[in-house]
């Protein structure tokens, strides 16, 4: 058997499922784009997507609902200068095509001289950091019920006073197909996976919850019965810290951030503070901030689309651009913003790989993919025994950011109370509140454990949602105000 190149295959297969089956080609690509180029634009691009996708959610014992769906369709953008004129259509073919390209290319005005020059194709470089299987078929209907039932009964087996579980259970299988003006051809298979598991515990007339799970870019084999357990022990571990929680002291005070998850803070806070959208707009806390410190030293933040499997990686964005490891913030100096092609191109920087959007209906943006903060030197034991009196957060539930303003509110779904470097008790209804850009500057003791969440991060921005990682060292950050119920 002759195997191809992992970039000619992914193409190949978006051909397949994206033009062949409408009787469209290349040439009809470039006929469409030659459309909204006869007026005068600065970028145009076409953006097919094929998604197939199903769930399965079980409680009480019982598999409640299953859904499953297939979407296809292609998105037309032009765009001169700051302005985007876009168009979608779920039907994939040449009169529907050519009609989206050319009500977008309205968004320039109409010069009777104008010249169409048709840039030669040109698969565009990429990555390959997971494989292209169906999730879906990597399992059968019995199996995937089987998969949860598993999960329900490794979770009752865990503690008797486990009273109810909630386990889901998603896969998608995605294709893209991407056509830019200059010629650019590039093409992503995006498998994509996810598992959930949520108990609720009783005890003396009290209930908590508490969850686990996890997922990412690969087939549903992934799921074996070590790891299942491994989110059922985080699951019933929460639930059962939180019937022994105390009401949470309030006040001005150290608080430590655990590794992992806890990173969603970094994500909110400062992530997307750093997108190039915030930025040129002058509308970010970070705006012109380049070269400056913008965190103490030792604070060195990434965002990294490169990562094998990660639930955030892309192998090329969603405009054809290879995915990246961007340095944001190194020791402390901010370094750069993360972009798209239109944000890029009007800030006179190159692309670094950001461009996503939720589907072929939406229009990309700067988008984060797995932005995480490298570790340090620190012990996370070490760590905690330094805090005098403060909060020991291990896990964090919702929150707000306002952007201009870098100002937050998190909840914590799982945090202790410290006195003396000793922990004495769990403490629910802890709410960090802060400054983005000035929390990073009180950052002062930085772990030697990084570690990535599970794979279960969502990000929405502008109404879009797109899939996610996050990750940090366990943290010391002085002098937050904690919002509590004591």
């Amino acid at each position: 058997m002759i195997s191809r190149e992992p970039t000619i295959e992914r193409l190949a297969t978006a051909r397949a499922l994206l033009l062949e089956p409408f009787g469209l080609d290349e040439t009809h690509l470039t006929r469409a784009l030659a459309e909204i180029r006869a007026h005068r634009v600065d970028d145009a691009d076409l953006y097919f997507q094929y998604t197939r996708s199903e769930g399965w959610s079980l409680e009480e014992g019982i598999v409640k609902t299953g859904s499953f769906s297939i979407d296809q369709g292609v998105g037309v953008r032009a765009v001169s200068g700051e302005k985007t004129a876009f168009a979608y259509s779920d039907d994939i073919s040449e009169a529907s095509l050519l009609d989206a390209a050319r009500t977008v290319r309205s968004i320039a005005a109409v010069s009777k001289n104008a010249r169409v020059r048709v840039n030669p194709s040109r698969v565009a470089g990429s990555r390959t950091l997971y494989g292209g299987e169906d999730p879906i078929s990597s399992l059968d209907s019995a199996a995937k019920v089987s998969l949860l039932g598993r999960v329900e009964q490794m979770a009752r087996a865990k503690d008797p006073r486990v009273a109810q579980v909630m386990a889901g259970l998603a896969s998608e299988y995605d294709v893209v197909l991407v056509a830019r003006a200059d010629g650019t051809l590039a093409a992503d298979v995006r498998p994509l996976v996810r598992l959930s598991v949520t108990v609720i515990a009783e005890q003396n007339g009290r209930r908590e919850m508490g969850s686990g799970g996890g997922g990412g870019r690969f087939g549903l084999g992934y799921f074996t019965d070590q790891q299942l357990q491994s989110y059922v022990d985080d699951a019933v571990k929460a639930a059962m810290t939180n019937l022994e929680s105390r009401p949470a002291p309030a006040g001005h005070m150290t608080v430590v951030l655990g590794p992992g998850w806890p990173g969603i803070l970094l994500h909110e806070a400062v992530g997307h503070g750093l997108e190039g959208d915030f930025n040129r707009k002058g509308s970010s806390a970070f705006s012109g901030k380049v070269g400056q410190r913008v965190a103490a030293k030792g604070v060195t933040v990434l965002d990294d689309g490169t990562i094998a499997d990660r639930r955030g990686s892309l192998n090329v964005d969603d405009e054809g651009n290879a995915s990246q490891r961007n340095v944001l913030i190194e020791d402390g100096i901010l370094r750069g913003y993360i972009q798209d092609a239109m944000n890029a191109r009007l800030m006179r920087v190159a692309p670094t790989g950001n461009g996503r959007r939720e589907s072929y209906a939406h229009i990309p943006m700067p988008r984060m993919t797995n932005t995480y903060m490298l570790g340090g030197d620190r012990s996370p034991e070490e760590i905690v025994a330094s805090i005098d009196k403060g909060l020991y957060a291990t896990n964090f539930g919702g929150g707000q950011v306002d952007i201009t303003s870098g100002k937050f509110v998190f909840s914590a779904s799982e945090a202790y109370w410290v006195e003396k470097g000793k922990i004495q008790y769990p403490v629910k209804g802890a709410t960090i509140v802060g400054n983005g850009p000035d929390a990073l500057t009180r950052v002062s003791m930085i772990g030697n454990d990084m570690k990535l969440d599970t794979g279960v991060g969502t990000c929405g921005k502008e109404g879009q949602s797109v899939p996610v990682g996050v990750g940090q060292p366990t943290l010391r950050i002085d002098g937050l105000t904690v919002g509590g119920t004591a």
